[in-house]
């Protein structure tokens, strides 16, 4: 049986290392039964202006996404107190195609262990900090299949979960 292909969304394409780094979270993949698709697998003519790039590496996103059987998840925080908005955005996506979405972050309790807040549960610019005992905000928590604290456990995790899905599948079938 091939390998399920699961997409790697994640702010790690803006690391200094990136090529490295999705790699490594191929190699992961690799040794647990899983094809990695990394976004700069995809190529892109030097020639282009940049709103063209950027159209034409969201169009190769998606169409990865849709390949997959599966998207893994970096929410670790980004650029302050929340995940990178454009891997929110490929979790939705995989959501609504009814993919599995397994994720990873540094562990905390909830929302109201990470953002600073108020007596009354407001942060410094006034907006109520969500008390759901869930680590993030719950639009993502209460749609992904499961969380784990690193990449390795997720890529492990991960594997674990497609097998017993697909295990439960064959069951039913």
């Amino acid at each position: 049986m091939d390998a399920p292909p699961v997409y790697l969304a994640g702010f790690d394409v803006f690391r200094r290392d990136a090529i490295e780094q999705g790699r490594t979270l191929k190699r992961l993949c690799a040794e647990q039964g899983l094809l990695g698709l990394y976004p700069f697998d995809n190529q892109i003519p030097a020639n282009l202006s940049p709103t063209r790039s950027a159209a034409l590496i969201c169009q190769q996103n998606i169409a990865m996404i849709r390949e997959s059987h599966a998207v893994l998840a970096n929410l670790n925080l980004f650029r302050g107190l929340e995940p990178d908005s454009g891997t929110a955005f490929e979790m939705g996506m995989a959501v609504a195609l009814g993919k599995p979405v397994w994720v990873y972050f540094e562990p905390v309790d909830s929302l109201r262990d990470l953002v600073p807040h108020d007596a009354e549960g407001f942060d410094a610019q006034g907006y109520q900090v969500e008390d759901f005992s869930l680590p993030r905000n719950l639009m993502l928590a209460c749609t992904w299949a499961g969380s784990s604290t690193n990449a390795e456990h997720a890529v492990s995790d991960l594997s674990a979960y497609l097998q017993s899905h697909v295990s439960e599948e064959h069951h039913r079938g």
